[in-house]
């Protein structure tokens, strides 16, 4: 029997995708994904190798998409760069300075907790890929030296602090960062060209001794 006109089920409406700028957490969700996909790329190809209709495809998304959200690899580069400065400040390399007011001890405890990080993970593998290929690309060393402001600029605000608890002048906080800083890149750099596990240490040994040379001329600062 069939039924009639009236009697058959009415048709549900068809949902229809908002209209209007999409919401803010959706964007954010977007260039989460296009980052974590970039630097998946840029590991396993290289960085010059990596186009970015390579990433637009590896994401799932079309290029208006990608180059609405980041219109070059540099930005992106410096995307990546900005998440793992976000992922040191949750870490507790920030801890040694925001709750100690000893300058040695500070300063071991932050070079103790940055240089066990960069020797692992994500870390050691963007710093890798950095010293490999920066010399080509300039822009991957500019996008490391923004994260190095970061750090310079934490270690400076400590150094100043300090100063003023140990009534001990500093003239230049941020020139004494910066030597710190080079100081520390420079056993990270060899770490990484010898490419082996160093026992902590030897680390903690080297660092006490930086630390040491560089406070032992406080008065000059």
């Amino acid at each position: 029997m069939h039924r009639s006109a009236s009697q058959a089920k009415p048709n549900k409406p068809k949902l229809r995708r908002p209209r209007g700028r999409p919401r803010l957490e959706d964007v954010s969700a977007i260039d989460e994904k296009l980052v974590t996909v970039a630097l998946r790329e840029f590991l396993q190809h290289g960085y010059g190798a990596t186009s970015m209709n390579a990433i637009a495809r590896a994401a799932h998304v079309s290029k208006t998409t990608l180059y609405s959200r980041f219109p070059s690899k540099e930005s992106l580069f410096r995307a990546i760069m900005h998440e793992q400065i976000k992922q040191l400040g949750r870490a507790r390399v920030l801890q040694a300075l925001t709750t100690c007011d000893d300058l040695a001890t500070g300063l071991e405890a932050y070079a103790n907790h940055m240089l066990d990080l960069s020797l692992k993970g994500g870390l050691l593998k963007v710093n890798r890929l950095i010293y490999s290929e920066s010399q080509r690309f300039p822009e991957l060393g500019a996008a490391a030296a923004e994260r190095s402001r970061v750090g310079i600029g934490q270690i400076s605000a400590f150094v100043e602090k300090c100063a003023i608890k140990d009534n001990i002048p500093c003239k230049d906080a941020e020139s004494v960062a910066e030597a710190f800083i080079c100081m520390t890149r420079g056993w990270y750099a060899d770490a990484m060209l010898r490419g082996r596990a160093l026992p902590p240490g030897e680390r903690e040994r080297w660092v006490r001794r930086v630390v040491h040379v560089l406070v032992a001329s406080r008065s000059e600062w």
